[in-house]
This record gives C-alpha cells, sequence and structure tokens, in this order.
C-alpha cells in the first residue's frame, strides 16, 4: 500500500446462508473502502475467530443463526469488546426486530432486501459513528416520541433472550413439548419461561399467548388482544 493511501475498514460478516455472505463478501470487496476479513455462519465460529489482536472494525450480524441466535452473540460482543461495531442484517421486518437489535448493543440494523447502496451506507454511517435505521424506523419513534409516549420499545423488548426466543417458536406455531425438545430444555423450564412472557406482556391465558404471538409476528401490535392487567 503506499504510503497516503487510507486503510480499508474491516468488515466481518456472521452470516449461514452461504449465498447471501457470498453475495455480501462481493459487494463489499468490490469498495475501495472496505474489505471482509473474516466470515463466520454461526455463533462459536464468529467468537472464535473475533480477537483483540484480529478486531475487525464492524460485523455484519443475521440474526437467525443456527445454534445461539445472533442476539446473544450481539450480546456477548458486547460485553466483551464494548467498542466493536455492529450491523444487524436481517430478513425479518425492522418493526418488530430493530430496536431489540439495538437494545442487545448493534449499532444499526438494515434489512436483506434492501439495495445494496443501502447496505453499504448503513456500514459507513455506523463506521462514522452513528446510528443506522431506515428513514421508516427513525419516522416511527419520533411520531412516538410527539405523541408523548414513555414506551418506545416494541412489547417483546421487555422480554429476556430466552423468553424472546421462545416468543418467537411460539409465534411459528410450536407448542410447549416441542419447544422443549428443540431447545434442549426441560418442559417445566418451558412452561415457567410462558408464564413470565404472559405476566410481562400482560395476557390473561396461554391461548391469548398463542393469539399475541400470532399476531404479533405478523406485525399487528395494535391487536384485538385485551391485555390482562399483570400481576404485581
Amino acid at each position: 500500500m503506499s504510503k497516503g493511501t487510507e486503510a480499508k475498514a474491516r468488515v466481518m460478516l456472521v452470516e449461514d446462508h452461504g449465498i447471501v455472505r457470498h453475495g455480501l463478501a462481493m459487494l463489499i470487496n468490490a469498495q475501495a473502502d472496505t474489505e471482509v476479513c473474516g466470515e463466520a455462519d454461526n455463533v462459536d465460529t464468529a467468537i472464535s475467530m473475533i480477537r483483540e489482536e484480529n478486531m475487525p472494525d464492524i460485523v455484519l450480524i443475521d440474526i437467525s443463526l443456527q445454534g445461539l441466535s445472533g442476539f446473544e452473540l450481539i450480546k456477548h460482543l458486547k460485553a466483551r469488546f464494548p467498542s466493536l461495531l455492529m450491523l444487524v442484517v436481517s430478513m425479518h421486518d425492522e418493526t418488530l426486530y430493530a430496536q431489540r437489535a439495538l437494545q442487545a448493543g448493534a449499532h444499526g440494523y438494515v434489512m436483506k432486501q434492501e439495495a445494496a447502496h443501502t447496505i453499504l451506507a448503513a456500514i459507513r454511517n455506523i463506521l462514522k459513528g452513528k446510528i443506522h435505521l431506515s428513514e421508516r424506523m427513525n419516522a416511527s419513534i419520533l411520531k412516538r416520541i410527539a405523541a408523548g409516549e414513555t414506551e418506545l420499545l416494541p412489547p417483546g423488548a421487555r422480554l429476556t433472550p430466552s423468553e424472546f426466543e421462545i416468543l418467537q417458536l411460539i409465534s411459528a406455531g410450536y407448542g410447549s413439548q416441542e419447544i422443549s425438545t428443540l431447545l434442549n430444555r426441560s418442559i417445566k423450564t418451558i412452561e415457567s419461561h410462558r408464564a413470565n412472557i404472559r405476566n410481562k406482556l400482560g395476557l390473561k391465558d396461554g391461548a391469548a399467548l398463542i393469539r399475541f404471538a400470532t399476531q404479533w409476528k405478523m406485525g399487528n401490535h395494535s391487536s384485538s388482544i385485551t391485555p390482562h392487567k399483570p400481576a404485581s
């Protein structure tokens, strides 16, 4: 590299779909100011690759990974490397997941179906120290502030990572026994989490939880469910 040439920003990809990961790598490596320094398809590999002596400038993370979720990876990296920049690149609707990603420690959220220039803009904004959300998401937050709302996070943001994971599985139609098998946890633990979810969301019974989970998945937070007052 000649004198005066700025080093490229080092980008790491954590994505379990090979085609998507390859496409992102091609996009990033084609830029004059960015290059891919590592790729991982699961949380364990990502953690083992990120070390103080091999720290990327920014990590792009998909929240739907095999094994532990991207949320768990974000929280782990935030705790271990507080200054590490992270951008979520996901297929999931940002209205359901973006604020929770920021709460976990990410610095931005962009959906995979966005144009290439949008993804690159998100990377560059975060590298400049900015938080990146879409104009729609920013407008939604500002609208809530203008309306005087004090709770700006969606209902799911009040849940622990384990509770949020179980809510996702309930929304996909899984019952307690199936969730117990999938997560390798006891049925008693799953039922305890379900009870905590109902209490936090103000839902009176299991049927209300299933209805909420289904409508929540569809992005219909203003559902017809009338929440039951949580136990104090």
